[in-house]
Parts: structure tokens; sequence; C-alpha cells
């Protein structure tokens, strides 16, 4: 074997490591458009989350299709216990911001 076929990932690591890299992308860039500081710098950031968004999602796409990504599906009494649970802190945000 020679030491560039040793270095060489497989479709299926190569697509983990790019889906990966797109999570990364993803968080780093809500943080910056929650810290954002202008609306110029902030629609920007939103910009570049809803492009790397995109290019997730066709990632997972093409992962799925060939069997390499099979997240578990979510009953719907987690998905309804989340959908409450973001909602009550939804509220408590607001009551937070109304206050100060």
């Amino acid at each position: 074997m020679t030491a560039k076929s040793q270095t060489q990932l497989n479709e299926k690591d190569a697509l983990q490591d790019m889906i990966s890299s797109e999570k990364q992308l993803m968080s780093m860039y809500a943080t910056a458009l929650f810290e954002g500081s202008s609306k110029a710098v902030r629609k920007q950031f939103s910009t570049n989350l809803a492009a790397v968004a995109n290019s997730q999602y066709e990632l997972f796409t093409q992962m799925s299709a060939r069997g390499y990504y099979a997240p578990a599906p979510a009953a719907k009494q987690m998905i309804d216990q989340m959908n409450d649970k973001f909602k009550k802190e939804q509220k408590g945000l607001k009551a937070q911001a109304s206050k100060g």
C-alpha cells in the first residue's frame, strides 16, 4: 500500500466529515448572528447560516440515500414534549425581556 492510499477517506467517512463541518459552521454562524452588532452584519450572518443549512440538508439527503445517515424517528410524544418545553422557554424569555 502506498502512503496516499492509506490517507484517503472512503466516501462514507468523507461525507461524515463534511456534515460534521457543516454542523460546526451552523453553530458558529448562529452564535455570530446572535452577537452581531449591526443590522448589516446580522443580515450577512443570517444569509450565511441559511446557505450552510441548505448545504447541510443536501449532504444529509445524499448520506440518507446511501444508507450512511439514518436518524431514529422521534415518537410523537417526544416531539410534543420538546415542543412544550420550547414554548415554556420562549414564554420565559419574553417575560424577562418585558421586565428589562
